[in-house]
């Protein structure tokens, strides 16, 4: 049986990472069947040394994206034929949006912003034991501000950040209109990815301003809803 690893469950979603539920939730929807590990010490194991990765009786595949790929090719994966060759190819840059812009506004959202961090750190670091957890925090959190601020997102502002943030609100809103899923009546491997980065917005159980700003689209909450119904009720 394939093992997922991931960070574990976290602020009322399937994990407190978009990539690590983008995964799970493609799983789920393509009927394979996969355990969950949800453990950040899994980190050292890890081919790329981060989360997600999986394990398929002995191989691990790294890295969201190519996850996908491997399952897609493997377990001959047929979310996607219905549709057309436009839609996959607007799919693929969509998901490099969420995955590479909208994925840097949340990072801003929970390790910068004072209001949210006291809550990231109860989440990751309360059960480390003293004195590690009087120090190991600080230094990851310091780590993560220089690399948002190499990527380029951490030399803006926050309003900055919630209007690029809402960029894609708009743009996912937009896409979805009235439909069930993203490009239809029909479940994509899109929906995997875009329910993966909303949820970490609109589904968790705290409030900050880039949460209220996504909470603004109801159809994007109602989106959320249908699949934690379908998916994870």
């Amino acid at each position: 049986m394939i093992k997922l690893y991931g960070f574990g469950q976290a602020f009322g979603v399937a994990d407190a990472s978009p990539f690590v539920v983008k995964v799970d939730l493609f799983l789920k929807i393509a009927g394979i069947e996969f355990e969950y590990i949800g453990d950040f010490n899994q980190l050292k194991k890890s081919p790329k040394n981060k989360l997600p990765f999986i394990d398929d009786n002995g191989k691990k595949i790294g890295d969201s994206a190519f996850i996908l790929k491997y399952l897609t090719d493997k377990y001959d994966v047929k979310l996607d034929d219905h549709l057309n060759e436009i839609q996959k190819s607007q799919a693929t840059l969509y998901a490099k949006a969420l995955d590479e812009s909208l994925y840097w506004c949340l990072v801003y959202s929970r390790w910068v912003k004072e209001d949210t961090w006291p809550l990231l750190y109860q989440a990751f670091f309360s059960q480390i034991p003293i004195p590690f957890k009087w120090v190991m925090p600080g230094i990851i959190r310091k780590d993560v501000k220089n690399t948002l601020r190499r990527q380029g997102y951490g030399r803006h502002s926050e309003t900055e950040l919630l209007s690029i943030a809402d960029d894609h609100f708009s743009a996912l809103s937009i896409l979805l209109g009235e439909n069930k899923y993203c490009f239809g009546d029909q479940v994509s491997s899109f929906d995997a990815i875009a329910y993966a980065a909303l949820c970490e917005f609109i589904s968790v159980d705290f409030p900050n301003s880039f949460n209220q700003q996504a909470r603004k689209y109801d159809n994007l909450i109602q989106y959320c809803q249908r699949i934690e119904a379908e998916y994870y009720s």
